[in-house]
C-alpha cells in the first residue's frame, strides 16, 4: 500500500506552516510500539530521553524505526549537551525537544548546536542523517539545517517572562509549554492549575508575537480545546506508557465491572 502522507522529513515544514500535527511521547525502549502507531496516521514521536531509560543505541533504533513508518522522529534529550544533540542528529531525528529553557543564552547555544552554517554542529557524513554518505558534504549540511526543528520547553517559572525572548532567538522553531513542571513548581499550592493555565496563555502570547508555533500536550478533550484556543497546532496525545494503561484498565473494567 502506497503511503500518501506527507514524509517524516517535512515535519519543519509543517510545523512552521502551522499545520495540525499529532504526536505522542515514547517512554519505553522498543520499536514494536513505533510500527503500531506508523499505519495510524501520527505525524510525530517524541522519543524521551529525559524521563525514560533510552540509551544512545536504544534511541538510534528507535529513530530507525519512526524513518521507516514514516514518523517525524522528534527527541527530548535529557539535558543541553552539544553532544547530546549531535548524537541524535546524527542518528536522523528531525527534531530535537530540549527541556528548561530559561535563558536566551540558552536557547543560543541550543540553536547554534543543531545548525551547520552558522552554527557549531559537528560534521559527519557517514550517518543515518547523511543518508551513509550519499549525499555530499554540502548537500547534506543544506538538507540538515533545514528540516531539523529545534523545540525549546518553556516549563520553569522564571522562563515565562523570557518565552518572547527566547522564542526570537534564530534557529528556535517552536516553544512547548511544559505544564507538567509547571504545576510540580507550586507544590501543593490549590491555585496551581489557573496559575499554570494563566502561564500557559502567556507563553502561547509570547509565541504568537513572536511569530513562533505552540506546542502542547492536551490531557483531554476539554483540555484540547484549551490548547487549541490558544493557537497549540502541534499537538502530543499521552503516552505509550498511559496508552497501555488505559487499556488494560478498560479491558478489566469491561469484562470484571
Amino acid at each position: 500500500m502506497i503511503d500518501s502522507r506527507p514524509s517524516f522529513m517535512s515535519f519543519r515544514e509543517r510545523l512552521l506552516a502551522r499545520q495540525r500535527l499529532i504526536g505522542t511521547f515514547l517512554k519505553l525502549p522498543t520499536t514494536q510500539v513505533i510500527e503500531i502507531l506508523g499505519p495510524m496516521g501520527y505525524d510525530f514521536v517524541i522519543i524521551d530521553q529525559e524521563h525514560a531509560p533510552l540509551d544512545r543505541g536504544v534511541t538510534d533504533l528507535m529513530i530507525l524505526a519512526a524513518r521507516a513508518v514514516n514518523i517525524a522522529p522528534i527527541v527530548r534529550i535529557p539535558e543541553f549537551t552539544e553532544a547530546n544533540v549531535l548524537s541524535v542528529l546524527d542518528s536522523g531525528a528531525v527534531g530535537i525537544m530540549v527541556p528548561h529553557v530559561a535563558s536566551v543564552e540558552k536557547a543560543q547555544a541550543i540553536a547554534r548546536s543543531a545548525r551547520y552554517r552558522g552554527g557549531s554542529r559537528g560534521f559527519a557524513g557517514l550517518t543515518r542523517a547523511g543518508q551513509w554518505g550519499i549525499l555530499g558534504m554540502t548537500d547534506h549540511m543544506r538538507a540538515q539545517d533545514s528540516h531539523v526543528a529545534v523545540i525549546a520547553m518553556i516549563e520553569d517559572q522564571d522562563a515565562v517572562a523570557k518565552a518572547g525572548d527566547i522564542a526570537r532567538v534564530e534557529g528556535i522553531d517552536a516553544l512547548f509549554v511544559g505544564r507538567g513542571d509547571l504545576t510540580a513548581s507550586f507544590g501543593d499550592d490549590p491555585e496551581a492549575r489557573p496559575k499554570v493555565a494563566a502561564i500557559a496563555r502567556d507563553v502561547a502570547a509570547a509565541a504568537q508575537d513572536a511569530g513562533v508555533p505552540l506546542m502542547m500536550l492536551p490531557s483531554g478533550k476539554a483540555d484540547f480545546d484549551f490548547a487549541i484556543s490558544l493557537g497549540a497546532t502541534a499537538l502530543p496525545f499521552s503516552s505509550d506508557h498511559a496508552f497501555i494503561r488505559s487499556s488494560a484498565a478498560a479491558v478489566l473494567k469491561e469484562h470484571l465491572g
